[in-house]
């Protein structure tokens, strides 16, 4: 598939501190991409330097395959959603939204074009409401509008979630999704949240100090990571023996099962109910610590029971590193 966004051997350093070493990166037109890791990764250096904020030391970023590394922001057809949403409190909706469009001296046919947006974001009724007098989420809706309006080639999407409390951003989290399959953008979602990364991405770039360890579908970093980072990244790991197996997919038995698994000696430490599942906390003889998440049923276990913690080798993650 075409790539609307290349990033080549791209390097920033600022002072005391490499926040991006050489990295590669392809977003294909139309997709949902996300960058994912923790803070000072490098993910909000990559979309400011998308966005023109910064300039790359070394080289270069291309939009549908021209070199856009030296242009200012508004020489580039790429728009940002900021984290704090930057609207204008002074400007009604309206005003925020055709904000843009007027400073292109696009006025053509601005009503149609507005109007759209809002629309699109569920906000025609709100468009003469200042900032103030919309909730987090509407407000959030108002900046999606006044980048949308604005027909980028990709939209730069920095934890725009992040303000929302969780039973609103994951309603939103829905909306934006459905969003970018109606307007076939391409969104490049910036979020240190594995949750929203996983649960909205087309693909998704693990990034650590700098560097990318990983590119690929939600399923492929999550279920078959390249290295240790993005395993441990991407959810919780029992590491034992030099091997990596998620917390779902360990079994409890009372005797080792005849099914081929392997099986090591444990006693349960705790149990905690967690609502559509049960965290059981065991010690494998030796000492170490595991942990199995299990479903409600048959997951009666209590500390002190003494068990045999399983697992299919199919389910080991091994790593080179």
């Amino acid at each position: 598939m075409q790539a609307v966004l290349q990033l080549r051997h791209v390097s920033k350093r600022f002072p005391g501190h490499q926040a991006l070493a050489g990295i590669d990166l392809d977003v294909r037109k139309g997709e949902f991409f996300s960058l994912l890791g923790p803070s000072g990764c490098g993910k909000t250096t990559t979309l400011r330097l998308i966005a023109g904020f910064e300039q790359p030391d070394s080289g270069s970023v291309r939009l549908n395959g021209a070199d856009i590394s030296q242009l200012r922001p508004w020489q580039r057809n790429v728009s940002t959603v900021f984290q704090n949403y930057a609207l204008f409190p002074h400007l009604t909706v309206r005003g925020n939204v055709e904000f843009g469009l007027r400073r292109q001296g696009r006025t053509g046919d601005l009503d149609t074009a507005v109007a759209r947006a809002l629309d699109l974001v569920q906000l025609g009724g709100k468009a003469s409401r200042y900032p103030a007098q919309l909730s987090g989420g509407e407000r959030q809706r108002a900046a999606l509008a006044r980048s949308l309006v604005l027909e980028p080639d990709v939209l730069l999407l920095d934890e725009p979630l992040s303000a929302l409390d969780p039973a609103l951003r994951r309603q939103v989290r829905t909306e934006l999704k459905a969003l970018q399959r109606r307007v076939g953008i391409t969104f490049l979602f910036v979020t240190h949240d594995q949750e929203e990364a996983l649960s909205l991405s087309d693909r998704i770039a693990v990034m650590n100090a700098g560097r990318i360890e990983q590119v690929g579908t939600p399923e492929e970093v999550y279920l078959q990571p390249r290295t240790r980072f993005v395993a441990s990244f991407l959810g919780s790991v029992n590491w034992i023996d030099g091997i990596g197996v998620r917390p779902e997919a360990m079994r409890l038995f009372a005797t080792p099962p005849d099914e081929e698994m392997r099986a090591l000696r444990a006693t349960v430490v705790r149990s905690s109910f967690l609502g559509n599942y049960v965290q059981v906390e065991a010690e494998i003889d030796g000492g170490q610590a595991v942990t199995a998440e299990l479903s409600r049923l048959g997951s009666g276990w209590q500390p002190g029971d003494p068990v045999h913690v399983c697992w299919r080798p199919a389910d080991e993650l091994r790593f080179a590193d």
